[in-house]
């Protein structure tokens, strides 16, 4: 290669690289060869070992998606650190029996647990990240949700949705802690002020895509499905083969099976969008391992240190974090819902004959078919 470029004389690697595909640095390497008398070896040996994704390139997505179903988020949404519920060890063996890899192939449990790290995920029991308590059913719980999970998010007919509701910002100049690099000065009693918000978020964990509404009255059930329609509306034309909605939420007073005005509401919505509803609920004080609960944690840190005095700053921060490096969709929602709003014994009976409960866990997975228009 060095004796041709050097033949054709100036500009012979130009044109060799157009014409023959030579890459230049080869080039270079011939000549100096040529030119010294000497033979220049390559110290492949200085070059390290190559990370273990480089001979398995599905390791990385077929870990996260293992850790992603039993990990939660900083309860105390003090870090947005996520912390799961099994081992380095157990990781590693579902690797073997759910993605099909060979014991032989798989790197040892220390690299999956530095691979853990590196994804974002904490292996290790911390204090405030244990549940407060357990109920009998919890472990079943677990599994119903991973099968319905994963099902969902392969079928192209389905989609999932997490909702759920943050903590109440009161509006005025009260000090949330964190630093800030502007001095700031807060209040230092908390006077109960009368302007609040609570931001209600939907998430598509599929997608990746974030939907924060600013609600400035009460967040009761009518307001939670108010916020899903909304974001169907929006997205409905994207998902034009999506026959049922799976929904991710925790077992909150406003939104759990036996709250008869939301089911009355979530019944409704399916009958209006001729859409099945899925609705599938995390354990009792498991509620962190709902995924919209990591863009929380997320927002919490992004605007911790700062005064939420007004709705416009509140917006404004809503907007401008970003989650996974995507920005949330954020809409202000003033309407005022009504609370106390239920349906009589006899109506809920009457609506009871269309729900699909899952025997043994029937308050935590209920199927809803719309009627015929």
């Amino acid at each position: 290669m060095a004796r041709t470029v050097k033949v054709l004389g100036k500009g012979g690697q130009r044109r060799a690289e157009e014409e023959l595909g030579w890459d230049r640095s080869t080039i270079r390497k011939g000549t100096r060869e040529l030119e010294s008398g000497y033979q220049c070896y390559d110290n492949y040996s200085a070059r390290g070992r190559k990370p273990v994704e480089y001979h398995l390139p599905d390791l990385l997505e077929d870990i996260k998606a293992i850790a992603e179903a039993e990990s939660q988020t900083d309860p105390t949404f003090k870090t947005t650190r996520l912390y799961i519920r099994v081992s380095a060890a157990e990781v590693r063996k579902q690797l073997v029996k759910q993605k099909g890899y060979t014991d032989e192939e798989l790197p040892c449990e220390d690299t999956i647990r530095t691979k853990l790290n590196e994804l974002g995920y904490q292996p290790k029991k911390v204090k405030k990240s244990q549940p407060l308590k357990k109920i009998a059913e919890t472990d079943a719980i677990f599994e119903q949700l991973k099968q319905v999970n994963t099902e969902t998010d392969a079928d192209e007919t389905a989609l999932r949705l997490s909702v759920d509701a943050k903590g109440t910002v009161l509006l005025a100049l009260l000090s949330r802690g964190g630093f800030s690099r502007l001095e700031v000065k807060a209040l230092d009693h908390d006077f109960r002020p009368d302007k609040r918000v609570t931001p209600v978020g939907v998430f598509l964990p599929q997608y990746n895509e974030l939907y924060i509404f600013l609600v400035t009255g009460s967040v009761t059930s009518d307001a939670i499905v108010d916020c899903i329609e909304a974001v169907w509306v929006m997205i409905a034309d994207r998902f034009p083969l999506v026959q049922t909605l799976v929904i991710n939420q925790d077992n909150g007073p406003e939104c759990h099976s036996r709250r008869t005005q939301f089911m009355y509401r979530i019944t409704a919505l399916a009958d209006k969008l001729q859409l099945s509803i899925q609705l599938a609920y995390y354990p009792p004080y498991h509620s962190k391992y709902n995924p919209i609960e990591r863009a929380w944690g997320v927002l919490e840190n992004y605007w911790n240190g700062s005064l939420l005095d007004t709705l416009e700053t509140v917006f404004r921060f809503a907007q401008n974090m970003t989650y996974n490096g995507v920005h949330p969709v954020v809409e202000i929602v003033k309407k005022t819902y009504h609370t106390g709003v239920k349906l009589t014994k006899k109506a809920m009976d009457e609506l009871e004959n269309r729900f699909e409960r899952l025997p043994g866990l029937e308050k935590w997975f209920v199927l809803i078919r719309p009627l015929p228009p």
